[in-house]
């Protein structure tokens, strides 16, 4: 996350909980239970399709799982297998969205860096519909907010007094 790396480090297993746990609470589609433990986690725990995924078939095979198709998205639900499974490990599988920043003081590098995130949608939003107006505008102030980051480093450090 500029410079920041990916975030924390997950341990293994914690998707396989983390989805255990949100699918208890009630069904979701993978594209909600990756929106969710990213809202859980605070945007620090980001999971990629590419490990919630392959987890749900895992979880499928195992028969703790169960997908239908819903509309356009398969919903996946704990099975009466996977209730049981989740209601005798419920200590066990915790809370594995509750991850910590990888370091004291780094709160406010997150939120920077989600905010980063952020902009970038919404910049491009200006780009695809805004009037030629509203795009030179929206270029003088990301040019302002370059230059007023950059100021910021230039900035002395405070002098105890």
């Amino acid at each position: 996350m500029f410079g920041m790396g990916r975030g924390p480090r997950v341990r293994r297993g914690d998707v396989r909980a983390a989805i255990l746990v949100l699918l208890d609470e009630e069904p979701r589609n993978g594209y909600q239970l990756m929106q969710e433990l990213e809202r859980r986690s605070q945007g620090a725990w980001r999971p990629s399709s590419g490990s919630v995924y392959p987890t749900l078939s895992l979880l499928e095979d195992e028969g703790l799982v169960t997908a239908s198709k819903d509309e356009s998205n398969r919903v996946y639900r704990l099975t009466e297998r996977g209730k049981s499974y989740v209601a005798k490990h419920k200590d066990e599988l915790g809370t594995p969205w509750e991850v910590e920043a990888p370091g004291p003081g780094l709160d406010a590098r997150w939120e920077l860096a989600n905010l980063m995130r952020e902009i970038g949608p919404a910049l491009g939003q200006v780009l695809k519909f805004g009037t030629p107006e509203q795009v030179a505008e929206a270029r003088r102030i990301m040019q302002e907010a370059r230059r007023a980051l950059y100021r910021i480093l230039a900035q002395d450090e405070p002098e105890d007094a």
